[in-house]
C-alpha cells in the first residue's frame, strides 16, 4: 500500500529507532532515582532539553516532555491560565483548531471561560483585523495553531504574536504540524507556550514537548506532582525522549531538502488534478507545500477515501467517521463551505520517502475512482 498520510503519523526514523532500543535496553532507569542508573538517565533527558531548547531557540527551563501533542497543548494552556486573575477569563481561539485544543476549550468553558472562536478566511488565514476586534479587557490568552492540519494553511503568527504584545495577552500555539518542516525562528520569541508532537517528524509515538516561558509563574494542573518540575505525572519516557530528539535534529537539518521535495510532489499532483473540473483544490495565501486538502462534487470524502483504500493508497479524510457517518470538516466549516461541501473533504500529505510516481499514481487512481462512479 502506498502511504499518503503522514499528516496524521509518520513511520519512525531508523536512527531514532536505533536510539530508542538503546536506550531501553541500557538506561531505563527512572530518572528521578537518586541512585546512579537513575541520574544516567536524568543527564540524558537534561541533555535532550538542551538540544530543543538549541534547535527551537528558547529557555530550556522552559521545555517539559509530555505523551505527545494533546497533552502539550491541555497542559500548556492550563499552565498559562493557572495564575491569572479570575477577572481575566476570556480566550479567543479558532474553529479550524486541532480536536485536543477544541475539548481544551470546552473544559475552560465549564470552569467559567468565556471563549470566542475566530472562523478562518475563504483562503485559510486568520483574519487579524477580526482578531483584534475581539479582544475585550478580560481577555487572557490567545491560542491559535500554526500549521492547519486539514489545509496546510499556515497562519501569521509574527503578526498575531505581534497583537498579542501590543494588548498584554498571552500567545500560545500547536506547533504539531510545523516542527520540522517550517522554521520557527522569526516568531517563537512571541509565544508564552507551545505544543510539539514527536511522531509528526519521524520520531516514536506516545512523546511530545510542551513550552511554557519561564518568566511565567504557573501552577501544575495534577496536584501533587514532582516529574517535569510539577508539569505533569508520571515516570519519563527516556528512550522516547532520547529518540524524538535524533528525530527533531535530522529534521531541522533536513529543514530546506525536504521542503523543496514537498513542493515538487505537490506541483506533480496539481498538474494532473488540476485538469478535471470536478476536482476542487483547497488553495491558500500561505500554504504547507506537503498538505493538500481537496473536494470533489457530489462525492463524500469517506467514501473516496474508502475506494482509494481499496485500489492500495492510504489517504485521510481529515476527520473522525462515527456510526458510519461521516463529520463535516471543521476547518473546511470555519472557512465558510457548506456541511455538504465539507463532507467531501479529503487530504492527502507526503513524506520525505514519498515518490512523485507514486503522487502521479494516486491523481490518476482519483481520475478512475470519478469515472467508476459518473459511468
Amino acid at each position: 500500500m502506498i502511504y499518503l498520510d503522514y499528516a496524521a503519523t509518520c513511520p519512525m526514523d531508523e536512527e531514532a529507532a536505533a536510539a530508542y532500543v538503546e536506550i531501553a535496553v541500557n538506561y531505563f532507569a527512572n530518572s528521578n532515582s537518586l541512585h546512579d542508573m537513575g541520574g544516567t538517565a536524568l543527564s540524558l533527558i537534561n541533555q535532550c532539553r538542551r538540544d530543543f531548547s538549541n534547535l527551537l531557540g528558547v529557555n530550556k527551563e522552559g521545555i517539559y516532555f509530555t505523551s505527545g501533542g494533546s497533552e502539550s497543548n491541555f497542559l500548556s494552556i492550563q499552565a498559562l491560565l493557572s495564575k491569572q486573575t479570575t477577572a481575566k477569563n476570556h480566550i479567543i481561539t479558532t474553529l479550524a483548531e486541532h480536536s485536543s485544543i477544541h475539548s481544551t476549550m470546552k473544559t475552560l468553558e465549564k470552569q467559567g471561560y468565556e471563549i470566542t472562536y475566530l472562523p478562518v478566511s475563504t483562503n485559510g488565514i486568520v483574519d487579524l483585523g477580526l482578531l483584534e476586534k475581539n479582544i475585550k479587557t478580560n481577555t487572557a490568552l490567545v491560542s491559535i495553531h500554526h500549521v492547519n492540519s486539514e489545509t496546510g494553511a499556515i497562519q501569521p503568527l509574527k503578526a498575531i504574536g505581534s497583537i498579542c504584545r501590543e494588548h498584554h495577552l498571552l500567545f500560545h500555539s500547536d506547533l504539531v504540524q510545523s516542527f520540522g518542516k517550517l522554521p520557527l525562528s522569526s516568531f517563537i520569541g512571541l509565544l508564552d507556550g507551545f505544543s510539539i508532537s514527536s511522531h509528526k517528524f519521524y520520531g516514536p509515538k506516545g512523546v511530545g514537548v510542551a513550552f511554557v516561558h519561564p518568566k511565567l509563574t504557573w501552577k501544575g494542573f495534577y496536584p501533587g506532582t514532582t516529574h517535569e518540575n510539577g508539569f505533569r505525572p508520571g515516570t519519563l519516557n527516556t528512550a522516547g525522549i532520547v529518540a524524538m530528539t535524533v528525530a527533531a535534529k535530522k529534521a531541522s537539518n533536513q529543514l530546506d531538502a525536504n521542503h523543496l521535495h514537498y513542493k515538487k510532489l505537490r506541483n506533480a499532483f496539481l498538474q494532473k488534478a488540476k485538469k478535471n473540473p470536478i476536482i476542487h483544490v483547497i488553495e491558500c495565501d500561505s500554504q504547507l507545500p506537503s498538505i493538500i486538502g481537496l473536494r470533489i462534487n457530489s462525492m463524500e470524502g469517506q467514501w473516496m477515501m474508502l475506494e482509494s483504500n481499496r485500489r492500495g493508497f492510504a489517504i485521510s479524510t481529515g476527520s473522525a467517521c462515527q456510526v458510519g457517518q461521516q463529520a463535516p470538516s471543521k476547518t473546511m466549516k470555519a472557512m465558510g463551505f457548506t456541511d455538504d461541501q465539507a463532507k467531501e473533504y479529503i487530504r492527502i500529505s507526503f513524506g520525505k520517502d514519498t515518490l512523485v510516481e507514486e503522487v502521479e499514481q494516486f491523481a490518476q487512481i482519483v481520475e478512475t475512482i470519478i469515472k467508476a462512479s459518473i459511468a
